[in-house]
């Protein structure tokens, strides 16, 4: 099963790849094997991440279409919030990026965080990979954007877009110094709004310490994803630096987090929430969650 389905996303079958990618995630038998006979292809990874609200979805729609318009093939996981009830995706497929689910340059998958502290799906390192196999030019990753934690990111896309918007204020101050760790691309997108270039201003003189950490200086730019304003600029400055020598020392990085997380996966395995909900309600009030992990 798993040959003939390699070979078809190999041949470009999107069919076959979304069958892939579900019994991946779903951890049908043979998917450890699967993954492991994976080639390592270099296909870049952009993850785009920031705090609800900041037009994410807008953006990777306007990147999507300039993408085309160069004559790439996209794949695009969108990880959406999801029901702590029964873990499905709460917002399915994205309204904004309706016009290119029969793309045929085109892949987009919604995934559920299922709890996921940090704004990606818990088995998103392996869809990247299968993504992978298939001959896409560009994988787009769109977070859930949760605030802190979305730094998770970070451990997956080769270029980190993080998207703010004018109204931030006091809210950058806060995230400011885990953005920064992972930020290789700021966008203040809504910049037609009031304000807009006064707060680049301030977030870039708040940026400036921030540059004697990195190899080069983070860019700020405006944009108006709904209009595609200041798309090009950005996409242009994510190219480039996936071409660049910093992004390619940042390489080992990327493999050792990606490592640790599935490291981490394999050692959660068998720890059923669904089996700890129940016998929270066996024990009542009387449940001491901290002597039940330490019995774990």
């Amino acid at each position: 099963m798993w040959e003939a389905l390699t070979e078809k996303v190999r041949q470009g079958d999107v069919r076959a790849l979304a069958r892939c990618i579900s019994l991946v995630e779903n951890e049908i038998e043979g998917y450890l094997p699967f993954l492991e006979s994976l080639q390592h292809t270099a296909t870049p990874i952009i993850g785009i991440t920031g705090p609800p609200g900041a037009g994410k979805s807008t953006l990777t729609d306007a990147l999507i279409e300039r993408l085309l318009a160069r004559q790439k093939r996209v794949a695009v996981l969108c990880v959406d919030p999801s029901s702590p009830f029964h873990l499905g995706a709460l917002l399915g497929d994205r309204i904004r990026m309706s016009r290119w689910y029969n793309h045929p340059d085109v892949f987009i998958r919604s995934l559920a965080s299922r709890g996921s502290l940090g704004g990606l799906n818990p088995k998103i390192i392996e869809i990247a990979d299968v993504l992978k196999l298939a001959s896409f030019d560009h994988i787009l990753v769109e977070t859930v954007g949760v605030g802190q934690s979305e730094i998770e990111v970070a451990g997956l896309a080769d270029v980190t877009i993080v998207t703010i918007v004018p109204e931030a204020g006091d809210e950058i101050q806060t995230m400011k110094s885990g953005l920064m760790e992972i930020a290789d691309i700021f966008v203040v997108n809504k910049a037609d709004r009031p304000g807009a270039d006064a707060f680049v201003k301030n977030l870039r003189l708040m940026l400036a310490p921030a540059f004697h950490n990195h190899e080069q200086e983070i860019k700020v730019f405006k944009t108006v994803a709904s209009d595609g304003t200041g798309v090009d600029a950005v996409l242009d400055e994510a190219l480039a630096l996936l071409k660049s020598d910093a992004q390619h020392d940042k390489r080992g990085w990327l493999l050792a987090e990606k490592a640790w997380q599935l490291i981490l996966h394999k050692r959660m395995q068998g720890i059923s929430k669904k089996a700890m909900k129940e016998e929270i309600e066996k024990s009542g009030t009387s449940f001491n969650v901290y002597r039940y992990v330490k019995g774990k």
